[in-house]
C-alpha cells in the first residue's frame, strides 16, 4: 500500500447557483454559460498561479500556493462573471487554507471539504473564507471583510469562523465594507463624548463662581464645541 501524501495548500471551491433549475429551463443556453464561466475561471486561476484540481458537474476545485493570490483570483472571477457579458450563471466561492491529501492530480480530505462547505454557504456571486485565510489576507488586500460569526458546516462536528469578502451581499470589489476589527464610531460613542465634555464645562463654571475672577469658561467651551463638531462627522457619513 502506497504512503499517503499530504500538503498544506489553499483550496478554492466554486459551483453555479441554481444550476439544476437553469438546466431544466434551457439546457443549451445553460451549458454555453457554464463553458464560458469555466473559461473565465481557467484564465484567472492560471493568472494567479493556481491550477484546477478537479471538476464535477457545475463545480470545480482549484489550489494555489499563495493564499493572497487565491482570494484575489476569487474576487476577479466574481467581478468578471458579474458583467453583462456573463449574465447566464452566478457562482458561489469558498476559500480555505488547510491540509489535503494528494491523489495524483486530485485533492481530497477535510481541507477540501471545508472549502466546499464554505462555498455552499455563500450567496450567489459571493465569496466566503475561513479564519485561516482571513488571517493571511486581511492586511494585504484592500477589499472589505465582514465577520459572519461561528458556523457549523454540514457533516462537521465543530463550528468555524466565517468571513465574507466584499461585504455581506457578496459583491466583491463593489461593496464598501468595513474591515473586521475596525468598527466605525457610532452614536453611543459620540454621546459619551458629549457627556464627558458637559461634565468638564460644569466644573469650569463652578470654578468661575468660586474664584470670582471673571467669566473665562466660554473659551474652553468654544474649543470643546469645535471638538464635538468634528467628532459628529461619523454620524452623518453613512455612504
Amino acid at each position: 500500500m502506497s504512503q499517503v501524501q499530504r500538503k498544506l495548500t489553499t483550496i478554492l471551491a466554486a459551483d453555479a447557483a441554481g444550476y439544476s433549475g437553469s438546466m431544466e429551463a434551457n439546457e443549451v443556453r445553460t451549458l454555453e454559460a457554464l463553458r464560458a464561466s469555466r473559461t473565465v475561471f481557467q484564465q484567472f486561476i492560471t493568472r494567479h498561479h493556481g491550477r484546477i484540481a478537479n471538476t464535477a458537474g457545475d463545480g470545480l476545485i482549484a489550489e494555489f500556493p499563495s493564499v493572497v493570490e487565491a482570494v484575489q483570483c476569487a474576487i476577479e472571477v466574481q467581478r468578471e462573471l458579474g458583467t453583462e457579458a456573463h449574465s447566464g450563471l452566478r457562482f458561489r466561492i469558498g476559500v480555505h487554507l488547510g491540509d489535503v491529501i494528494v491523489d495524483g492530480d486530485d485533492l481530497l480530505g477535510e481541507g477540501v471539504n471545508l472549502a466546499a462547505r464554505l462555498q455552499s454557504m455563500a450567496e450567489p456571486g459571493g465569496i466566503l473564507i475561513s479564519q485561516q485565510v482571513y488571517d493571511q489576507v486581511q492586511k494585504k488586500l484592500s477589499v472589505g471583510f465582514a465577520y459572519l460569526g461561528e458556523r457549523t458546516p454540514k457533516n462537521f462536528s465543530e463550528s468555524v469562523a466565517v468571513y465574507s469578502v466584499g461585504g455581506a451581499e457578496g459583491g466583491a470589489g463593489k461593496a464598501r465594507a468595513v474591515r473586521a476589527g475596525a468598527p466605525r464610531e457610532g452614536k453611543a460613542e459620540f454621546f459619551g463624548h458629549v457627556a464627558r465634555v458637559c461634565t468638564i464645562l460644569v466644573a469650569l463654571f463652578v470654578m468661575d463662581l468660586m474664584s470670582g475672577e471673571g467669566w473665562w469658561v466660554q473659551w474652553p467651551a468654544i474649543g470643546m464645541a469645535l471638538f464635538l463638531a468634528l467628532k459628529s462627522g461619523p454620524l452623518f457619513d453613512r455612504s
